[in-house]
């Protein structure tokens, strides 16, 4: 079997409240393998984002390992890791994190220069935006672009750099429905096209049930919800 582009070998995490400690995962164990699409479920406050945190190498572990194509990365400095992590993992979260004082195009090519991947940037910015269904925003602000609207720059903002995994943290969770199921369309379709892995998390069973296999978070515990 070839090597698994994220995987967590019996992580966990915890936190101190007060004089106790709260374990927010224990002995986890997940493999994302290209084009896997995959959910994880759970109630909130359950350890779903701290787990993708941990996954990006934006937070530590407090046992377990997770590696990057093989490699374990406790050890590695923050400048590997954010080298690596341009080039690896793509991050789309609840909130859209766009800078509002400067154009969607601009937000979307913001991603590819901080991963460096500068190259006829204007040009891949613009084929994404296009793809994504802007091409009539792309000299639009933030506060004028709806929330589906900003949640497609935010995507395509991922994906400039080219990364083989997508990491979804409730992308829809500030939407209605009906564009809540547009973005997981157009998340889905893009997944398809490119070969990216997909973990996704979500509150939604029926975005769950979309992905490949499913996952849930119980008491710092990732069981399997898949049949």
């Amino acid at each position: 079997m070839s090597s698994a582009l994220i995987e967590t070998r019996n992580l966990s995490r915890r936190f101190k409240s007060g004089e106790e400690y709260i374990e927010v995962l224990r002995g986890v164990n997940l493999r994302v393998d290209a084009g896997d699409t995959i959910s994880i479920q759970g109630e909130s406050g359950c350890g779903k984002s701290t787990l993708l945190n941990l996954m990006a190498g934006l937070d530590h572990a407090d046992g377990g390992e997770i590696f990057w194509d093989s490699k374990e990365i406790s050890k590695s400095s923050n400048e590997w890791l954010a080298t690596r992590r341009a080039s690896l993992i793509g991050m789309v979260f609840q909130s859209y994190y766009l800078i509002p004082e400067i154009r969607a195009l601009e937000n979307v090519m913001l991603g590819g220069r901080i991963s460096g991947k500068t190259e006829n940037l204007v040009e891949r910015a613009e084929a994404l935006l296009q793809r994504v269904g802007l091409e009539s925003r792309m000299s639009s602000l933030p506060a004028t672009l709806s929330g589906g609207e900003r949640q497609r720059v935010a995507i395509a903002r991922a994906m400039i750099s080219g990364p083989k995994v997508l990491l979804a943290d409730e992308p829809t969770g500030n939407l209605d429905e009906a564009t809540g199921d547009s973005i997981m369309d157009m998340l889905q379709e893009l997944c398809d096209e490119t070969g990216i892995g997909l973990v996704l998390v979500t509150h939604s069973a029926n975005y769950a049930a979309r992905m490949g296999r499913s996952w849930v978070l119980r008491q710092g515990i990732l069981e399997s919800d898949s049949d």
